[in-house]
């Protein structure tokens, strides 16, 4: 079998999910839309369940994959819904769901739920994506408080540059969010994982954590805060061939690395197909066999190589570990000039091994 895999720690999830809860100061929602951030979703909410408040989806699909797999918890769609006749399904599998646009607003009155909606109503804040302008917001809330089709109704928003701790433009954020809501007597949404790491006076109702929850950092350098969070994925392969190259040989598609010294090469079971960035440069960190070590030429779809020149103990078989509990995730990002977010969500083909210890 091929040796590529990804260790999901449900521990350390659980872990996370807890030091957001203490950073929070009210409920907290799991974000687990895109598969998880690609640490499974199914799993992870079954792992949180017992835990959290609420979990967090992108759209009715996603959700409705957790309500068939049991999962009882409420479940927000974060982006709403995108046709009216989604509202059938979100009344039926009671469901919660953000509303954004004017148009959410009238299939809402058109609608005849079994039960009020629960609405989140988005605030347009200053990010511009998703969201109802200041002007419009109240008008908005006191139409939906008039509806019989609503029941509970929360005011968020998102920041749009939380990670930036230098940056004015979530306290701006803030500012306007706390002058349009104010006198609403509405529960509130901010938080999402950098404004709840570095911006403690974001606290508020509902805290919505995704990026923390799986251990990854969204700041660039160490943060006091974030650096008690314990990696819940590490991707790893093993070493399934070895070369010993003279100095002056290349190594790889395009020779972008080429041997200073006579070394030794090992070749990674792990590639571009499985979601590792293609034009990581040389150097980028990985862990062999538990020491660090060094990324060497350009990533094939398949395969990579590794510097074992300073491993002499390294060979067949030897574990090498991508990121994870040795390679941070965002350092490993930082290094690529990407995210943590990019390469946790584009993992595939590998398959997963979940742990609870």
């Amino acid at each position: 079998m091929r040796p590529a895999r990804a260790l999901i720690d449900l521990s350390a999830l659980r872990h996370n999910h807890r030091v957001a809860r203490e950073l929070a100061g009210g409920k907290v929602l799991a974000v687990v839309k895109a598969n998880a951030y690609g640490h499974g979703a199914v799993r992870c909410a079954r792992a949180l369940e017992g835990e959290t408040d609420g979990f967090g989806v992108a759209c009715i699909e996603e959700a409705l994959e957790l309500r068939e797999a049991g999962i009882r918890a409420p479940i927000l769609l974060l982006e709403g819904f995108f046709e009216a006749d989604e509202l059938a399904l979100i009344d039926a599998h009671d469901l919660w769901c953000v509303v954004h646009s004017p148009w959410q607003i009238d299939a809402i009155e058109r609608a005849r739920p079994e039960k009020p909606f629960t609405v989140w109503l988005k605030l347009d804040s200053g990010m511009h994506r998703l969201g109802l302008a200041a002007e419009d917001y109240r008008a908005a809330l006191q139409r939906l408080r008039a509806m019989p089709q609503v029941g509970e109704v929360v005011a968020m928003t998102h920041f749009a540059r939380a990670d930036e701790l230098d940056c004015d433009r979530t306290r701006q954020q803030l500012d306007l969010f706390n002058q349009v809501c104010a006198d609403t007597s509405l529960p509130t949404s901010l938080g999402n994982s950098p404004a709840l790491l570095g911006w403690p006076q974001t606290q508020n109702d509902w805290s919505r954590p995704g990026l923390m929850l799986y251990g990854a950092s969204p700041f660039v350098g160490a943060h006091s805060v974030a650096d008690r969070l314990r990696p819940v994925m590490t991707v790893e392969s093993g070493i399934i061939s070895v070369r010993d190259l003279a100095a002056g040989e290349p190594v790889g598609y395009g020779a972008r690395f080429v041997t200073r010294r006579p070394s030794r090469i090992g070749v990674v079971a792990l590639g571009y197909a499985d979601g590792y960035p293609q034009f990581v440069p040389n150097g980028a960190p990985v862990a062999i066999d538990g020491r660090p070590g060094d990324l060497v030429g350009r990533v094939s779809m398949d395969m990579l190589t590794v510097d074992l020149t300073d491993h002499p103990a390294a060979g067949l078989g030897s574990r090498v570990e991508l990121w994870g509990t040795q390679v941070r995730v965002h350092d490993l990002a930082a290094h690529c000039g990407t995210s943590a977010y990019q390469l946790l969500c584009a993992l595939k083909r590998v398959p997963r091994v979940y742990i609870d210890a």
